[in-house]
């Protein structure tokens, strides 16, 4: 989004009314307008920026928040802008006031007696004319009809116990004739109290649940110190086998060291004997050659016969060399060694590993045995780092399941969440939540609490709506804005899949694809963290891959989701 949203795409002029649509992209009202009037014919709508189609034209909403401080500079040659709407009139999700004529506003009270919701304004006589002073009021209670009996159209005041319903007076005469009957007051007496019995038991296992979770808080923190522990002292023995290991190397240097040196020693004396040997032999042919030339016949016969007796007097030792003597034989001792060493240390890891795979670390005692958490050495192996195989069906999916929650503290602040901080919807009015520099203040997105990180994890998320995006971020991503550092899927610190009801886009920093793939309302997404994998799938009986993001994760990440208006998202529990 170039100029950081203070142009159109379209007319490149400075926004003019400024509308959003589902995808993100804001554009001027009457640029985006005259845009679609054109496509009309087609039935065919598209987003003029990403491309972004969708099957029915759009609703486009107008936009507030931070961008207003850009369009003040030029405010002069603006329209004013439209005027603020009544937050008193009641909306699709809010109880008319039954008395109000054209815009209804929100009723604040109800009358038992009147059978009529009230606002503000219409409540006052109930509050100033005597006539009013027997009626009964009570917070808007949104279903008044529940108070009249159907068939006799007055109010129910009894409690018929033996059919367990309400009835009227007219009642008694009858269809509940001759029924165990009370008033309404004293059935509620009487649940009252089964109600106190009852909300003592919750408080009762809210206790027991506290104490669960005491215990589970100190079993990780014994957790985290294990696992120090055994990493320190993995570390150690690790260490004393590499000195083991170099000791071996230094022993074996100075065997062959050694057995070299003596080797050469015994060559050399051997050498320099046979050096002795051949001088002395070399000076007796030399004897020899000059007594064969003598013509004195009586010195010849003298002079041989003591040569002769020596030579034969002599037997010189011969010198045997072993022609096949090599540290051939240590070279080989040494590879049998190191292959045997492999070997073993393999078969020792592997037995390492799947006795803790097998350790489970916490899980839910109900009667299907769901695990809640455990902790396994496939997730962080602890002999090799090899990315994570894909499951291809939900059951093995649903082994990396993890439990996820909304950061409230992140949410915009008109997004409302519920189902204990798992669904998110985009509403009209703000929210009441605390000041927190970590909530986006100008975009519908919220991330969750938990950081995920060197591990294989699977979610699902339900969307509905018009649009909603689906993805990852960085903790580092901009909060405060509009611009594409704050989007989830618009930069480098963050992933996304875009779902419309017509398509899905998948984006990361500046580059966008659209996929082509059957439309679901589940999502499934899996991330191998220490594989460097980002995964969306459509969940239904078979496991529909739509789109796979291939990525290093240099930090942990946080699950996140942009919401549209009309449209929700929801953390399905695994």
């Amino acid at each position: 989004m170039s100029f950081d949203q203070d142009t159109c795409y379209l007319c490149k002029e400075y926004l003019r009314d400024p509308v959003s649509i589902p995808c993100g992209h804001v554009f001027c009202s009457i640029c985006l307008k005259t845009y679609w009037d054109h496509a009309e014919h087609t039935g065919s709508f598209n987003c003029p920026e990403c491309r972004v189609s969708y099957s029915k034209r759009p609703t486009p909403r107008r936009v507030g928040g931070s961008r207003n401080s850009t369009l003040q500079r030029n405010s002069e040659s603006f329209p004013p802008p439209p005027p603020s709407p009544d937050y008193n009139v009641a909306g699709p999700q809010d109880v008319g006031c039954d008395i109000c004529v054209g815009k209804k506003h929100k009723a604040i009270k109800s009358c038992l007696m009147c059978l009529a919701h009230y606002c503000e304004k219409h409540l006052k006589p109930h509050y100033e004319s005597a006539t009013f002073k027997r009626h009964k009021l009570v917070d808007e209670i949104g279903h008044l009809d529940r108070q009249i009996c159907p068939q006799h159209q007055k109010g129910l005041e009894l409690f018929c116990r033996t059919d367990q319903m309400c009835i009227c007076v007219l009642c008694t005469v009858k269809e509940h004739k001759g029924h165990d009957m009370v008033s309404a007051e004293q059935e509620r007496s009487e649940e009252q109290q089964r109600l106190g019995a009852t909300q003592a038991e919750i408080q009762e296992r809210i206790h027991d649940r506290l104490k669960q979770m005491e215990e589970l808080k100190h079993a990780v923190d014994s957790l985290k110190n294990s696992a120090q522990r055994a990493l320190q002292e993995c570390e150690k023995m690790f260490g004393d086998m590499m000195r083991s290991i170099e000791r071996m190397q230094q022993e074996m240097a100075k065997l062959i060291s050694s057995n070299k040196r003596a080797a050469l020693n015994n060559a050399e004396s051997h050498l320099e004997r046979l050096s002795h040997e051949i001088a002395d032999l070399k000076a007796r042919d030399n004897e020899i050659t000059q007594l064969s030339r003598t013509e004195d016949h009586i010195h010849f016969i003298q002079s041989y016969h003591m040569l002769i007796a020596q030579t034969e007097a002599e037997e010189l030792p011969s010198v045997s060399v072993n022609p096949y003597f090599s540290f051939g034989p240590v070279t080989k001792a040494v590879s049998e060694l190191k292959q045997q060493l492999n070997e073993s240390s393999n078969d020792e890891l592997v037995k390492v590993a799947k006795t803790v795979n097998k350790m489970t670390f916490c899980e839910l005692e109900d009667s299907k045995k769901k695990q809640y958490q455990s902790i396994k050495s496939d997730e962080a192996p602890v002999y090799k780092s090899v990315p994570v195989k894909e499951p291809q069906y939900r059951e093995d999916f649903l082994r990396y399941a993890c439990q996820l929650t909304l950061d409230q503290n992140t949410a915009y602040r008109q997004l409302y969440l519920s189902r204990g901080n798992r669904k998110a919807a985009l509403k009209r009015d703000p929210q009441s939540y605390p000041d927190s520099p970590a909530r986006f203040d100008s975009l519908p997105q919220v991330l969750c609490k938990e950081p995920l990180s060197g591990g294989t994890y699977y979610w699902e998320v339900d969307w509905s709506g018009e649009g909603a995006s689906i993805g990852i971020a960085y903790k580092g991503i901009k909060r405060s804005g509009y611009s594409d550092s704050c989007r989830i899927g618009y930069n480098r610190k963050s992933w996304s899949l875009f779902c419309s009801d017509s398509s899905y886009s998948a984006r990361h920093n500046k580059d966008q694809q659209e996929v082509s793939a059957p439309y679901s309302s589940r999502i499934g997404v899996f991330l191998d963290h220490a594989g460097g994998t980002l995964s969306f799938y459509a969940v239904g009986e078979t496991m529909s891959l739509i789109h796979r993001f291939n990525a290093s994760f240099s930090e942990p990440v946080y699950p996140g989701f942009w919401v549209w208006y009309e449209s929700a998202i929801t953390i399905i529990q695994l």
